[in-house]
């Protein structure tokens, strides 16, 4: 049951409002001044809180600034709730932070459909979602109700692309989002001497090229198909709709491209600082967590070796050595020319 605060100084309206809160099954605690009132939000921890603007020792305003200044309570959600309508209040309290303005008189659903808002936006915001194609559905279908970034690339064209052919080109402006819905892509940047290093894998599932589209920018890398693929085109126009109509989504999305950064982040500090055997172990960890995230056997890693030795950051023909003393080692095993891990637990040693 969640726990609802009520900071308001009108007796009969206060009881009112309980009895009307109470009806939609919140429970609810009270406070007849701002000073209580706050005291009773550090104490409680409530949900949500309901406060009124104009009430003695400490007005509404002084509340919320109160509760900014304390980490533990400063994104409880908070409706204001007055009989004050100029424009100028309603400018100051959406300015502070409030996450709602009611004014009096009001009617009982009018101030349950702004709880329940405020109570799933919270519930949304508070909520991890992983950095996939599962964790972004998630997401999209609580905040509206259906699988939105999913339901985007059905009924759209579908590109198919052979081996090795460009999807989008570094430095290119963005027109479009990608979701593949079959095969798998990387991305990569070369420098000035050709050499080519793989940012990222791709595979079904997976969405593709929006980093540039949230940046307004150009793409920083190059999308080529590692083997025949299939891709559903969804217009810019449809994407920047989606995320425009729903402030949660676009905030969890861009937390979910922080993660993304973080964990792109370690990977060049890997490359920069780890042993060529531990460069090629995490490659193979990696790949094999991104292409068989339910970690059943059998343990295919499917890739050229040009490819990994890309993601590795390093020389073909070194990988091609290191590949063969983890064969000899028993650490993996080469069939038909595809690798396969055998000791999962001595190669994630390696790395830590």
């Amino acid at each position: 049951m969640k726990k609802i605060l009520l900071i308001e100084d009108n007796e009969e309206l206060r009881e009112n409002t309980v009895d009307i809160l109470a009806i939609a099954g919140y429970s609810v605690i009270t406070a007849d001044n701002g000073m209580t009132g706050f005291e009773m939000i550090l104490q409680h921890r409530p949900d949500l809180v309901i406060c009124d603007i104009m009430m003695p020792v400490l007005d509404g305003f002084g509340v919320l600034h109160l509760m900014q200044q304390h980490e533990e309570v400063k994104d409880t959600p908070f409706i204001f709730l007055t009989a004050k309508t100029e424009r100028t209040d309603f400018r100051r309290a959406m300015g502070m932070g409030a996450d709602d303005y009611i004014t009096k008189p009001f009617t009982g659903t009018e101030l349950w459909d702004a709880i329940a808002s405020r109570l799933k936006k919270a519930a949304i915001k508070n909520q991890y979602f992983p950095p996939n194609l599962q964790g972004l559905n998630t997401l999209m279908y609580q905040a509206t109700g259906k699988e939105s970034l999913r339901a985007l690339a059905e009924g759209r064209n579908i590109d198919k692309y052979k081996k090795k052919q460009v999807i989008y080109a570094e430095g290119n402006h963005p027109s479009r989002l990608f979701f593949i819905e079959k095969g798998r892509v990387k991305t990569s940047k070369s420098n000035d001497q050709g050499k080519e290093f793989v940012t990222e894998l791709y595979t079904t599932g997976d969405f593709l090229g929006y980093t540039a589209l949230l940046e307004g920018s150009v793409y920083k890398d190059t999308a080529v198909a590692i083997e025949e693929t299939e891709i559903a085109v969804i217009p810019l126009e449809d994407f920047e709709e989606l995320l425009h109509n729903n402030y949660e989504v676009a905030l969890q999305f861009i937390r979910m491209l922080a993660k993304n950064v973080a964990s792109r982040e370690q990977q060049l500090l890997g490359l920069a600082y780890n042993s060529l055997r531990k460069k090629v172990a995490e490659a193979l960890l990696n790949l094999h967590k991104k292409y068989n995230p339910q970690n059943e056997p059998p343990f295919i890693v499917k890739i050229s070796r040009e490819n990994l030795a890309n993601i590795a950051g390093t020389a073909t023909e070194s990988l091609i050595r290191t590949l063969s003393d983890f064969r000899d080692e028993k650490l993996i095993e080469i069939r038909d020319g595809q690798l396969v891990i055998l000791d999962q637990h001595k190669l994630a040693n390696m790395i830590y």
